[in-house]
């Protein structure tokens, strides 16, 4: 199979109409100065960093849902992109011969099902990354779904209240229309049935094509990424994206997440490239070893470059940045030193 490629409270204002892709004016006001609360110092207006020019390398796919953006990054494997909303979530959709898996459903926003289903005719896995709102909003469309025997990912199946995720439709978190269809009074998880529990090192067979879970908690208690040994890809998750990581949200583990961490940089002599589920779809290889070599920093007292915001310190590194609580255990005295 070709080598992928490498590098590279719920009213939202509305003011204009349309608004199909990032290229076009924002139904918000981008001199609003709108701001997500913790999630990073730098919020301000995100969407004007849109439409990021990453995405030009690949192929954008037709399809008739406005809200997504379908992008071919590699041989069978479908970016299903999310830009209208801060967290710029990306689905992966992996094609093999005999099945495909759909790694997370996205916000819930969109129809995800109705993407999916113009993309392949093959069954479908639902396999999450971890299971914060953003990543199985879709999850009830599918049958067949994978999970880890947790009991985080037990109750976030059960699904949500409006009022858990009223705050992610509200002012400074969404730029675009909203679907026609999409009521957002009434935005929440929907539950879902888990079909089968996966674990550490259990393999997908697609046909052409073998998935491996890795467990990778530290965002989330039931967070795990995939590698694809043969093409010597590595989806992420949430474990690494180029934009602040969370250490500090609910769920989130600084200890835990500093092991992943290490784990991926030891990965980077397998895989070629990494697949991250927000903002942009692929980064070199190289970056898991900044990664682990960032938490490594974090924890001995040498990262030096760091701002307060929200009761957090954010730590910055190239391209990314680590969010850690200001009364994280073992850290007290090393900000800054």
């Amino acid at each position: 199979m070709q080598r992928q490629y490498i590098f590279l409270l719920l009213a939202c204002i509305f003011l204009a109409t349309g608004c199909a892709r990032p290229a076009d004016t924002p139904v918000v006001d981008s001199n609003d100065g709108a701001q997500v609360q913790n999630r990073g110092s730098d919020t301000a207006n995100w969407w004007d960093a849109l439409p990021r020019p990453e995405w030009g390398a690949f192929e954008m796919v037709d399809q008739d849902v406005d809200w997504f953006e379908v992008y071919r990054v590699a041989d069978g494997i479908f970016a299903i992109y999310e830009p209208g909303q801060f967290e710029e979530v990306i689905s992966f959709l992996i094609v093999g011969n005999e099945r495909a898996l759909l790694f997370d459903t996205g916000l819930g926003i969109g129809d995800m099902r109705r993407v999916v289903d113009q993309l392949t005719r093959l069954p479908v896995i639902v396999l999450n990354s971890h299971t914060h709102y953003d990543h199985i909003g879709g999850n009830y469309q599918f049958k067949t779904i994978y999970a880890l025997d947790t009991e985080y990912t037990k109750a976030r199946a059960k699904g949500s209240s409006t009022a858990d995720v009223a705050e992610f439709l509200s002012e400074g978190w969404v730029w675009k229309e909203l679907p026609p269809s999409f009521d957002a009074a009434s935005y929440r998880s929907q539950p879902f049935s888990i079909s089968r529990i996966v674990a550490e090192g259990d393999r997908i067979e697609l046909g052409g094509r073998t998935l491996e879970i890795l467990e990778t908690p530290g965002h989330a208690p039931d967070s795990i990424c995939l590698i694809d040994r043969e093409n010597r890809l590595l989806f992420t998750g949430d474990t690494f994206y180029l934009a602040p990581l969370y250490t500090h949200i609910p769920g989130g583990n600084f200890d835990d997440y500093a092991r992943s961490a290490a784990r991926l940089a030891g990965l980077v002599d397998s895989i070629d490239s990494a697949l991250t589920s927000h903002n942009v779809p692929v980064v070199q290889a190289g970056y898991m070893t900044a990664l682990g070599a960032a938490f490594e920093d974090i924890r001995a007292g040498r990262a030096t470059d760091y701002t307060e915001s929200d009761g957090n310190y954010e730590y910055r590194f190239d391209g990314f940045s680590v969010i850690v609580r200001m009364d994280e255990p073992g850290l007290a005295g090393k900000q800054g030193n």
